[in-house]
């Protein structure tokens, strides 16, 4: 073991000089050999390991939303060259550098943070070893071995023997309880984090392999965590513990800001972004605008929640324009009239009034309607009538005038129909 850490000096040396710098500050606030010293001096270290790799986890975010778009090409390949392994390759490739994403780019905040974990294990492994390592000297390797955090040493591990917990000053029982609870802790946070992943950011509208495999690991994580916990020494499930919780809650923050497009997360923002646009009447911040901006480059490309949203601005009288800002709309406010009443309000209050006009009657309906209102019958005979119409004026001549329906004889034989015009007096 004294082997490995010297040959990985270049990484515990650093690691170990970050927690004594933090123990120098938490000691003189609680003491030097207390566990809250040493404890926070490992939160420390962990939160300021998280702080310099989000530029890491925002790539991986984009890797992630990258290779999940992609799912449905990659899967169209796989079936086109499923008897061609090395084309099929040759095609995941061509595919990953036409769209810019890399595969291992979602492991990037994992692959980064082994270093600092490994290197920390052995610190801890050395303190429990009683071995100065690092700027560890033999003063600081004393204050450590006496911290104990909820009574359980620092260095003091699940499987250790009676005899050994009983050197660094505790007993077998503390030491189990306090190491089950934290490996505990720390499976559920592991578990919580995929399943909030699974449940509110995947897109529920492609279904690929990608989230069946997402969904396996949800459960194979925090069997791993309980499974190699029981072999870490109490620092290092602080420091487990810790990421998980600070995962747990960047995550959730992306989720509520950020989602995936197509999730339930999209849908529950996008309602929000709604009521606050219509609200404010325009986008607040960056981000806002970043999110309408790319909903109006898609087009017909959106998907429902977007849709929904984009259709429920117009009908607030608003517009989202290409740089994400929302202004009124001109269409809107053109068909609005003087009393204030919108084209859209006016041809729903239309289309209502033409849903409550009465159904048409047959004849034999209005026939028994008159009657028992007591109202002369209707005639409805084709005959003629015997008195006299009014005549209306011809479209042609004044004076000229067009026979009625009812008074119109037939016409002779050898006489056209219609008005004739006046014989001319005949020469003698």
């Amino acid at each position: 073991m004294d082997t490995i850490a010297s040959l990985f000096s270049f990484i515990t040396t650093p690691v170990s000089w970050v927690i004594v710098q933090f123990h120098k500050v938490y000691g003189g606030l609680f003491g030097p050999d207390t566990g809250w010293a040493w404890g926070l001096s490992i939160v420390s270290l962990v939160v300021l390991i998280r702080i310099c790799l989000i530029p890491l986890f925002v790539k991986q975010i984009k890797a992630t939303r990258a290779m999940q778009t992609l799912q449905p090409e990659m899967k169209k390949i796989q079936e086109r060259y499923k008897n061609d392994r090395q084309r099929q390759s040759e095609e995941m490739m061509k595919l990953y550098k036409e769209s810019g994403t890399n595969p291992l780019s979602s492991c990037l905040p994992i692959l980064a943070q082994s270093p600092f974990f490994f290197a920390l294990y052995h610190v801890l492994n050395a303190i429990a070893s009683n071995d100065t390592i690092g700027v560890i000297n033999n003063r600081l390797l004393d204050s450590a071995q006496k911290a104990h955090i909820f009574g359980a040493p620092l260095a003091a591990k699940f499987t250790d023997s009676s005899s050994k917990v009983e050197a660094l000053g505790a007993t077998l029982t503390d030491v189990r309880v306090i190491t089950a609870i934290m490996i505990v802790l720390m499976s559920a946070s592991q578990f919580f984090t995929q399943r909030q992943l699974m449940t509110k950011n995947v897109d529920t509208t492609v279904k690929t392999p990608f989230m069946q495999q997402q969904k396996m690991l949800m459960y194979v994580f925090p069997i791993m965590f309980a499974v190699f916990g029981i072999n870490f020494p109490v620092g290092v499930l602080v420091y487990w513990l810790t990421t998980n919780v600070w995962t747990m809650g960047q995550q959730m923050y992306v989720i509520h800001n950020n989602p995936t497009p197509g999730s339930k997360a999209q849908a529950a923002y996008l309602e929000r972004l709604h009521k606050r646009v219509v609200h404010h009447g325009k986008t607040r911040g960056r981000g806002e605008r970043a999110i309408v901006k790319a909903i109006v480059a898609k087009g017909r490309d959106r998907n429902e929640y977007e849709r929904k949203f984009i259709n429920g601005l117009n009908k607030a009288g608003l517009a989202a324009q290409a740089d994400g800002t929302i202004v009124k709309s001109e269409a809107t406010a053109a068909a609005q009239g003087a009393d204030g009443v919108s084209a859209t309000d006016a041809a729903g209050a239309a289309a209502a009034a033409r849903r409550q006009q009465p159904k048409r009657q047959t004849k034999a309906q209005r026939q028994a309607g008159a009657k028992a209102a007591g109202e002369p019958e209707t005639k409805t005979s084709l005959s003629k009538s015997d008195e006299p119409q009014d005549t209306k004026p011809a479209g042609g001549k004044k004076g000229q005038q067009k026979p009625a329906a009812g008074t119109r004889s037939k016409a002779q034989s050898g006489q056209r129909k219609g008005p004739q015009r006046p014989k001319s007096p005949s020469k003698k």
